[in-house]
């Protein structure tokens, strides 16, 4: 009941305030041409009571701008909750051949003006759309600002490539960055089955819908292992006719074609204010957003690009819930937080010259603490030490490596393509769509409550290995990068690796009593072993053979606290979020089900095969 409550005032506290935008601001439409002649559908918001020429803010999506029964775009509701207050223009787009814009969408449009003057792209739309915007808005002041999340946040980043004059100031929030190395749709060459499966209805049929994947069965779990081998998707479902399940089932190696719809190797300036914005906990572009930072910071020589990492899943900055996240409790207002102090003086400062820029290189929630921290650099570059966790015989972490060799120095167990472990609780729901009808947050969409779940509902599984710490004496500040260093050996020709941090809460626990013995999962990420050397030319594995696999789990900000424990899981299924792995090298979107065995793993924690978590710590 108080949950309901505390929605549906949520709810009247949005639609109070988008009321109150209906009568602040008014609405027209216009298509603007490209250079090739192709017309986006774009609607523009201009304040009743303009006095004086404003910045316009611009957005580009292929999600839908028009409201369905008229009103004014949703993005009022989130994106520009607090933006709108302050009075800007504010111009939002369907995206080429998306909804009520014309021409043809192509997914992960890759860059090609920069070879061909002649050519179009995401980079080019956006140029032709801010040069239109700011020749023919009235009393606009001639600066535009680009913000958006997810696949608009990626439109932001390609509009960074080359971008307008006018463009002054840009927040890409959770943009993809490569859909190979971390992104939706692959992770380190591991097949992400949920969200793959789910694009092709998303954006190949009808351009003018977000349509759903027709599942048949409420736990996608069940329906993905009964779907068999990845060949049966398109003989059963999509009939040769997506282009977007055919490319993912064509390049299942980081061929050319992912590299030419990746963004990093264009991104060659900073001269645009950016703010990057990301969250711990966001299961779809965490990779992305921090990756985009990475390969901006050493252009940047004038302190223009900052980044922001909050507690949140994808979108949540922009959508809320505002306090928390499942069962974790941020115990404040992040989204208002960000929204006001840290996105809108943003945009004010360098789209209106209002305020000092006091917004530091990196503002990064600490989870555990439930605290921002300000830093100079992202990674932090003093302060901090590098320390290895060290897993043991019998179940143990420690900070020390094994001190002699005793027992097998190896932990075994059999991992089975037809017994996957599950990524979420079952049943479990479209990764993008919840179960139709249902106002149940049990089944809500997959996508975002899976990374805070309770990971005991797998911990005594015989196919997930375990390794925990004693009590922490002292808290244990991880801040920076995290990256798990696993000797393993496959009786197959190929196998997953899939490693999971995990913030183990004491047994009592008088802050909040259900989370007594919670394992809350703060980093995790899987790598394809044949991939071990080159995404690009995978290699099988030698049965029996100990090999040394380096799984990124990028960085975290997080404090393990005094009385807590530090776990570290270890499996070779991860499913449906990841495809099953047949254990036999070979190309798995043409693999059969005779393919697919049940392997012996081994996982080794001898003195000459040291398996560890190398961690960034604050302090000593």
């Amino acid at each position: 009941m108080r949950v309901s409550t505390i929605l549906l005032l949520a709810w009247t506290s949005v639609a109070a305030q988008g009321r109150a935008q209906d009568a602040n601001y008014g609405k027209t439409d216009v298509m603007i041409r490209m250079r090739d002649g192709v017309r986006l559908y774009t609607e523009i918001y201009t304040p009743k009571q303009q006095r004086k020429a404003l910045p316009i803010v611009f957005l580009r999506t292929p999600y839908r701008v028009a409201d369905p029964r008229g009103g004014f775009t949703r993005y009022f509701r989130s994106t520009f909750r607090e933006l709108a207050k302050d009075g800007y223009i504010f111009a939002v787009q369907d995206a080429r051949g998306r909804h009520r814009s014309e021409g043809k969408f192509e997914w992960n449009r890759p860059l090609r003006h920069r070879k061909d003057a002649k050519a179009i792209d995401a980079s080019t739309d956006a140029f032709d759309s801010i040069a239109w915007l700011t020749d023919s808005l009235a009393k606009n002041n001639g600066r535009v600002g680009m913000l958006g999340v997810s696949y608009p946040g990626w439109y932001v980043t390609m509009a960074l490539i080359d971008p307008h004059p006018a463009l002054r100031a840009a927040s890409p929030q959770a943009s993809p960055s490569d859909y190979f190395i971390g992104d939706d749709f692959y992770h380190f060459g591991a097949f992400r089955l949920g969200p793959s499966a789910e694009l092709p209805y998303l954006f190949d049929f009808d351009p003018k819908k977000n349509a759903r994947f027709p599942f048949d069965q409420v736990d996608t779990y069940e329906f993905f292992l009964d779907l068999g081998p990845l060949s049966n998707m398109n003989s059963r479902y999509l009939h040769g006719v997506s282009p977007t399940w055919d490319n993912f089932m064509a390049h299942a190696t980081y061929d050319d074609y992912w590299k030419a719809g990746g963004t990093l190797p264009h991104l060659t300036q900073v001269s645009v204010p950016t703010l990057n914005v990301v969250g711990w906990w966001d299961a779809e572009n965490l990779g992305g957003a921090l990756d985009i930072y990475d390969k901006l910071e050493p252009l940047d020589s004038k302190g223009l690009n900052r980044i922001v990492v909050g507690p949140w899943a994808h979108g949540q900055w922009a959508s809320g819930p505002r306090e928390e996240l499942g069962v974790y409790d941020f115990s404040s207002d992040t989204v208002a937080y960000y929204q006001r102090e840290v996105e809108a003086p943003f945009f004010a400062h360098y789209l209106k010259d209002e305020g000092r820029q006091t917004l530091p290189e990196a503002l990064m929630f600490q989870t555990g603490s439930n605290a921002w921290k300000s830093y100079t650099h992202w990674p932090p570059r003093v302060g901090v030490q590098e320390r290895k966790l060290y897993l043991q015989a019998g179940g143990g972490l420690l900070f020390a490596p094994p001190a002699a060799d005793t027992g097998p120095g190896f932990e075994r167990w059999t991992s089975d393509p037809a017994k996957p472990v599950p990524y979420s609780k079952r049943p479990i729901m479209g990764f993008w769509t919840g179960l139709a009808g249902s106002r149940e947050p049990r089944f809500a969409r997959a996508g975002k409550l899976w990374k805070v779940e309770d990971q005991r509902f797998v911990h005594d599984r015989p196919d997930v290995v375990s390794f925990v710490t004693e009590p922490l004496s002292e808290g244990v500040e991880v801040v920076g990068r995290i990256k798990a260093h696993l000797f393993a050996s496959t009786s197959g020709t190929d196998s997953d690796w899939v490693v999971k941090l995990i913030d183990v809460y004491p047994e009592r626990y008088p802050d909040k009593p259900e989370m007594g013995g919670y394992q809350l999962m703060i980093a995790d990420d899987v790598l394809r072993g044949k991939f071990r050397k080159s995404f690009a030319e995978p290699e099988p594995l030698e049965p029996g053979k100990v090999n040394e696999f380096v799984i990124d789990l990028r960085t975290r900000n997080h404090m393990f606290r005094k009385g807590h424990r530090i776990m570290v899981q270890v499996q070779s299924t991860w499913f449906p979020l990841i495809d099953r792995n047949p254990h036999t090298f070979c190309d798995i979107p043409g693999a059969k089900a005779a393919d697919y065995k049940a392997a012996e793993q081994k996982i080794y924690f001898s003195k000459g095969h040291a398996s560890h978590i190398r961690l960034s710590v604050r302090g000593r």
